[in-house]
């Protein structure tokens, strides 16, 4: 039996898929709670949603730190072939950053609102 055929008892690639999906998909919307009760004491709802907020992120970013080890070969022959075809990717990874970077920029100028 070959290495790839070779099942294991537990899948650690899919578990940490999964938990950083489940774990992403809670925080926009935890993220918009904390927004909403921003105002209120920081007693009941507030608290309640900003500690599922950080509790959400710190999972996250273990999942996907996890994700990037576990992934690390293949995210590794990736960055390799990409830096030799630069060219072919150049496009999608300036779309990629100018998303990223209008969107960042949106949310954070958004906290010298009230300033």
């Amino acid at each position: 039996m070959s290495n790839d055929e070779k099942k294991s008892p537990f899948n650690y690639r899919a578990f940490t898929a999964i938990g950083a999906l489940v774990s992403g998909l809670g925080l926009p919307f935890t993220g918009y709670l904390v927004h909403v009760y921003q105002g209120a004491s920081f007693h009941g709802p507030r608290h309640l949603w900003m500690s599922a907020h950080s509790t959400l992120g710190v999972l996250f970013t273990a999942f996907a730190v996890w994700h990037v080890i576990l992934n690390r070969k293949a995210l590794w022959r990736y960055l390799k072939d990409s830096t030799q075809t630069a060219r072919s990717t150049r496009k999608e990874a300036l779309l990629a950053l100018s998303i990223v970077g209008v969107l960042f920029t949106l949310v954070v100028s958004h906290a010298f609102h009230g300033w």
